[in-house]
């Protein structure tokens, strides 16, 4: 059995899902599907998401969405219309939205959770009825009674134990599965959804519970190319890469995959595969536990913006036990999450996430370590970017750094901090975010032009 998941640009329409189906019912292996909502036809339409985002929060604002809601209604009646379904589809759609418009709204994350998760539900419900026009024996799941448990953190939920032994059932089920993806329920009964993108997470979860032989993951682009393509053009395109380069590369910016998608089929090591619903024939990127390192030394280079750093001086720092514990204590007071500490004997810098911060709490922040730690130097710096090479082969091969750090130097980038992490397979460095893009170029044609070139592997 294959798990499949399809994203929102392919289900964006009626055209769009005849293909989704006929990729489905060209392999008798892919069983147990994963929906998106739809998502943009064109590039200045609105994703169904975001259509319900906006119903959702005009109705705990005024009590009244009307138009919102029939744009919503709207997006699916044209594309019931278009593949010819029953009245009984849209009819079943419709009464689905209206219920939401009696839903209580006291409870406001709780009603936005289910009024976003109606997008992918309402989809599955599509794509089922579309495949059983076209003779396949293809059932809707829900996921409460498939056994999707999930945490109750609106919009953040997490997959418990429990629900892979219930989940695992599924593979005893005749005909294809169309579970939609993005949300789950607790044990009490309340629908609560992933973060965003969350369907890459739903259908990681199911592929690991039937133990499936692979996760395809469909999108709109032949593969994971090893830069970002609106900075380099024709990228190298990455043919295999490990989940802990993805992981990295999905943290430092890659948009192609949810960045918490990964764990569930990395622990049960179930081989994932991203590939183009509109170019299926294309082998895409295969995500895997092991790859040959020879060829490809570095997988990938991504880069992230929105960092700030708090920088805080102190001499004699490393003699003074407790200090480093005692400074991320007052971040925590503080209800800040960091990303990285890299340190020196007399300093540290922590690097956090810049719109956790307010000006009140910067300040308040800057007095605690002064008055607290009694340090010789703190100052917080705002727009930094992470720029990050991934790869297994960095650990075993010489002049990374000095390679990396040379072709900086000769795009006259300043380099405001450098990190390694202990895995050996970052390699990260801080700069200011208006240098992110020519650090990203400079480090691509350093690692990969040369080889383009020469040796013609991209």
């Amino acid at each position: 059995m294959k798990v499949c998941k399809f994203g929102g640009t392919s289900l964006a329409n009626a055209e769009q899902i005849r293909k989704v189906c006929q990729i489905i019912l060209n392999d008798g292996t892919r069983r147990l599907i994963v929906v998106s909502a739809p998502g943009k036809r064109y590039k200045e339409d609105i994703k169904v998401t975001d259509l319900l985002i906006t119903f959702g929060e005009k109705l705990i604002e005024s009590g009244q969405a009307q138009a919102e809601w029939q744009a919503v209604v709207d997006r699916y009646q044209e594309i019931c219309s278009e593949l010819q379904l029953p009245p009984t589809c849209i009819g079943e759609i419709i009464a689905n939205l209206q219920k939401l418009l009696q839903w209580n709204k006291e409870d406001s994350e709780g009603f936005m959770d289910v009024v976003k998760a109606s997008g992918e539900d309402n989809c599955a419900r599509v794509v089922a009825e579309y495949l059983r026009t076209l003779g396949a024996p293809a059932t809707y799941i829900n996921p409460r009674d498939a056994g999707l448990l999930v945490s109750g953190e609106y919009g953040n939920a997490q997959v418990l134990p429990e629900a892979y032994e219930k989940l695992a059932l599924l593979k005893e089920k005749e005909g294809l599965l169309i579970f939609p993806g993005f949300f789950g329920y607790t044990q009490e009964g309340k629908l609560t959804t992933f973060s965003r993108g969350g369907s890459d997470v739903t259908g990681s979860i199911l592929a690991a519970a039937v133990r499936a032989e692979l996760y395809e993951n469909f999108t709109d682009v032949d593969s994971v190319y090893a830069v970002n393509p609106q900075l380099v053009p024709n990228p190298c395109k990455i043919k295999e890469i490990t989940y802990r380069e993805m992981r990295e590369l999905s943290y430092a910016g890659f948009s192609v995959f949810h960045e918490e998608a990964l764990i569930p089929a990395f622990r049960a090591e179930i081989p994932v595969c991203i590939k183009n619903t509109n170019n299926p024939s294309a082998p895409g990127t295969k995500i895997v536990t092991r790859r040959d390192n020879s060829s490809r030394i570095v997988a990938g280079i991504a880069s992230d913006v929105g960092f700030c750093r708090i920088y805080v001086s102190k001499y004699l720092m490393n003699k003074e036990i407790g200090f480093g514990r005692r400074l991320l204590q007052i971040l925590e007071e503080e209800h800040l999450s960091y990303e990285h500490s890299p340190s020196g004997i007399d300093d540290i810098t922590v690097i956090l996430r810049q719109h956790q911060l307010t000006k009140e709490k910067e300040a308040r922040i800057v007095s605690r370590i002064k008055n607290e730690l009694h340090v010789d130097d703190v100052h917080v710096q705002y727009n930094m970017a992470l720029v990050m090479l991934v790869g297994e082969g960095m650990r075993s091969s010489v002049g990374i750094s000095a390679r990396a750090a040379t072709a900086l130097a000769i795009a006259d980038i300043n380099i405001e901090m450098i990190n390694q992490g202990s895995s050996e397979v970052n390699l990260m460095f801080g700069v200011r975010a208006g240098d992110a893009d020519n650090a990203v170029i400079a480090l691509y044609q350093e690692f990969y032009k040369e080889e383009e070139l020469s040796l013609g592997i991209c």
